[in-house]
């Protein structure tokens, strides 16, 4: 009811939300008791009404004394028509479901909740549950929580000290790394692209935009792997390999740091990239034979 749709109902009809929301679930209340269904309605709520929210409200509040609430710049779905960020499922092929408005990915200061904090009791606490193992997985999946390393490619040949950091679960893999990739939205994209490569880079980054995460990596992402090379090269801190920088919409600014090291060999979405490409295949890993 503090939706989109209610919004662009009163901006379109000029009548309060507020006229329309109580209408709406008096027709609903009214649809339910016709059917039957045996509710208890002294039991009734609605989110819509202060003597509810002001809950949620006061919920807020002990979440940010407890520094567990906090602003953050997070890549979000902007659709400038509506005026207002749009939920992934709001979003089809780069248009608002809602009026079909073009969308684009920028970063926006949001709230967001500290939910990192729990992780851990969160994966420890759902053995305690009589779940299916199926159900459990994908609470784990969903909670994502990766145990890894941070490192740093410098940037060769670059005025300052210049640094691509990239956080990965497989550092043994390393000496595999054939290129480093950086998502549309990375923060210091500009400082990482030549002149040469500007214009290719700039028209790439507004067609990824366009798309939402899920377009871009999820269900619906197209097969063939898209990306562009910056012109920049970075230093395998380990071997000091040059490797190419890469800017490609599988790799998303809201992940990690916006920044991962490729290793084709060892990684499926990685080999995709690179076999569309034709960028090196370095095998590090084997299992033993003989």
């Amino acid at each position: 009811a503090f939706g989109l749709p209610a919004e662009q109902y009163a901006i379109q009809t000029g009548q309060h939300p507020a006229v329309t929301t109580t209408a709406n679930i008096t027709r609903f209340r009214s649809q339910l008791q016709m059917l039957g269904f045996s509710y208890d309605w002294d039991r009734e709520l609605s989110t819509t009404s202060a003597d509810y929210y002001k809950w949620t409200q006061w919920i807020f509040l002990q979440l940010f004394k407890r520094g567990l609430a906090y602003q953050d710049l997070v890549p979000v779905n902007w659709c400038p028509a509506l005026g207002t960020v749009l939920a992934n499922e709001e979003v089809i092929d780069g248009l608002s479901e809602r009026g079909g408005h073009p969308v684009e990915r920028r970063p926006m200061r949001q709230w967001v909740l500290k939910i990192t904090e729990y992780a851990e009791r969160l994966l420890s606490d759902l053995e305690l549950l009589d779940w299916p193992d199926s159900i459990k997985e994908m609470q784990r999946n969903w909670i994502g929580r990766s145990e890894g390393a941070q490192l740093s490619f410098k940037l060769v040949d670059a005025e300052d000290a210049l640094t691509i950091d990239v956080f990965t679960t497989r550092p043994e893999t390393i000496c595999g790394v054939s290129y480093v990739c950086v998502a549309p939205e990375y923060e210091n994209l500009d400082a990482l692209v030549t002149p040469e490569q500007k214009e290719a880079v700039d028209e790439y980054v507004k067609a990824a935009l366009a798309k939402s995460d899920r377009d871009r990596t999820g269900e619906g992402a197209a097969g063939e792997k898209t990306g562009v090379p910056t012109g920049r090269f970075v230093e395998n801190p380990i071997n000091g390999t040059r490797v190419p920088v890469w800017v490609a919409d599988y790799v998303l600014g809201g992940y990690g740091t916006g920044a991962v090291m490729a290793v084709p060999a060892h990684d499926a979405r990685d080999w995709e990239f690179a076999t569309t490409f034709g960028l090196e295949i370095k095998t590090v890993v084997a299992p033993m034979t003989g």
